[in-house]
Order: structure tokens, then C-alpha cells, then sequence
């Protein structure tokens, strides 16, 4: 008896997601996770009904401001009370067989964390290439034993610190990463403008030649190594996003301290 209640602890799930204004995107989320033992959810300076959404799916809701993004992510791995946390954000879907493969790795976990693969969307277009640079990622550790991650102090894309065996899952992530390109346009006029003020605040904001340099290596990098070039415009825009950020971050922040 006490080595199957040990096992039971050892396989409990919990489901992390941390939101803003995510009123629409939550339900389906929501119903994706439904299988983990218990799912919180972190609502960021929220105003819009997604409180009342996740509370409907019986999730613990925790609402606060945490303008850095690394703060609200460990606030919420902290108040997980399961061995074992799944991060998904409510952009996110978790598929029927990445559900099945999370299950059974649970069963037996052999790793104390797991990178797992993404299918990102940009509408209703699955785009599979080009993805990187600060600008939508391939794969990223979702899955993970707790006290094994922690985020960084930044705003935006916080350093991750890992510990432990890494292992891969094979089912991918769904990711609705942004409904057209003009939403594309929005989220680097939002990126940008956190990063200036992590920049800022760091000390270093770097030069313009230097990020000058890093548009071109960037665009380079995602548009033809990582092939984004296979996805057309999509691919284009992509490539010129992942270049433009760290740019655009740069002038922001030279601009507000020369003010």
C-alpha cells in the first residue's frame, strides 16, 4: 500500500497558465487540460471575464499584478502542489496525443524535464518553419518536475534556469501564436516595448551597429537556415520580426534614456 500511494503522488499533474485579457482564448484551453490533477491559473492585471471562464472549469484562480513576466510565472509554479507541472499558456492547446504521451511519461518519468514540440499557427495556417530568434520557438520545457525551473526577473522572454535530465516528447503543442499579420505587427510594437525597459534597466543597452548586425544575422538565421523561406510571406514576416525586435528594443530604450 504505501509504495502505490507513493506512486500516486509521484504521477500528480498540475496544469499552470498564466493569462492577461485571455477571455477568449481560455475555454478551449481550458477544456485541452482538463485531465491533470488540479490547474491554476494566474491572472495578470485581467479586466476582461476570464476569471469567471476559468473558475466554470473548476481551476484555482489567482488574480494580482506582476509586471515582470518571470515573477508571475514562479508565483504560479510555487502555488502548484502537484510533484510534476505542465506550462501552458491560453494561446495554447494541449492535443489528444500529447495528452496520452504526458500520461504515460508521468507512469514512469525517466527526465526531470521535457522540451515539448510546438505546431504554431498564424490564422487558420499551420506554419512549421522559420521560427526563432526571440520570435515563436519550435520546442520549449513545458514539462517539469517541480523545483527543477525557474524563470528569470525580465519582462519579456525571462532566462530559464533548469536542472536535472532533460528528455523530449514527440506530440506537439497546439499554439495559436497570432490570429493575422497585423497582429503579428502588434505583439513586436508590445515586445519591443518591454525589452527597452529591460535593457534599460539592465544598464546595457547595447549599439546601434551591433543590433544593426543582429537584424541581418537574425533574418538570416530564420529565413534560410531554420526554412523559413518554404513558408512564403509568412516565413518572410517571421524572419523580419525576429530581426526587428532586438533593433526596435534598442532605439526604444536609447530613446528613452536620452530623453
Amino acid at each position: 500500500m504505501p509504495d502505490e500511494n507513493q506512486n500516486k503522488i509521484n504521477c500528480s499533474l498540475s496544469v499552470l497558465i498564466v493569462a492577461r485579457n485571455e477571455e477568449s482564448a481560455l475555454p478551449q484551453c481550458l477544456n485541452s487540460v482538463s485531465f491533470a490533477d488540479e490547474v491554476i491559473v494566474v491572472l495578470d492585471r485581467s479586466v476582461d471575464n476570464s476569471k469567471n471562464i476559468a473558475e466554470s472549469f473548476s481551476a484555482r484562480v489567482y488574480e494580482g499584478e506582476w509586471p515582470i513576466e518571470g515573477d508571475r510565472r514562479n508565483f504560479g509554479i510555487n502555488i502548484c502542489s502537484s510533484n510534476w507541472i505542465l506550462e501552458v499558456d491560453a494561446d495554447e492547446v494541449v492535443s489528444p496525443s500529447l495528452k496520452k504521451e504526458i500520461l504515460n511519461i508521468l507512469n514512469k518519468p525517466l527526465c526531470d524535464y521535457f522540451l515539448i514540440p510546438f505546431d504554431n499557427y498564424i490564422g487558420d495556417k499551420l506554419v512549421r518553419y522559420g521560427w526563432g530568434s526571440s520570435w515563436g520557438v519550435s520546442a520549449a520545457p513545458r514539462l517539469f518536475r517541480k523545483g527543477h525551473k525557474e524563470w528569470g526577473n525580465q519582462r519579456i522572454h525571462p532566462k530559464l534556469s533548469l536542472k536535472g535530465t532533460r528528455g523530449h516528447l514527440y506530440n506537439k503543442m497546439i499554439h495559436y501564436v497570432d490570429r493575422d499579420i497585423s497582429d503579428m505587427m502588434d505583439r513586436l510594437n508590445r515586445y519591443t516595448f518591454y525589452k527597452s525597459l529591460d535593457l534599460i534597466e539592465s544598464g546595457n543597452i547595447g549599439s546601434l551597429p551591433n543590433n544593426i548586425r543582429r537584424f541581418f544575422s537574425r533574418f538570416i538565421k530564420c529565413f534560410f537556415i531554420r526554412k523559413g523561406y518554404k513558408e512564403g510571406i509568412y516565413g518572410f514576416m517571421i524572419a523580419l520580426m525576429a530581426g526587428l525586435f532586438p533593433l526596435i528594443s534598442h532605439i526604444r530604450a536609447r530613446i528613452e534614456i536620452n530623453k
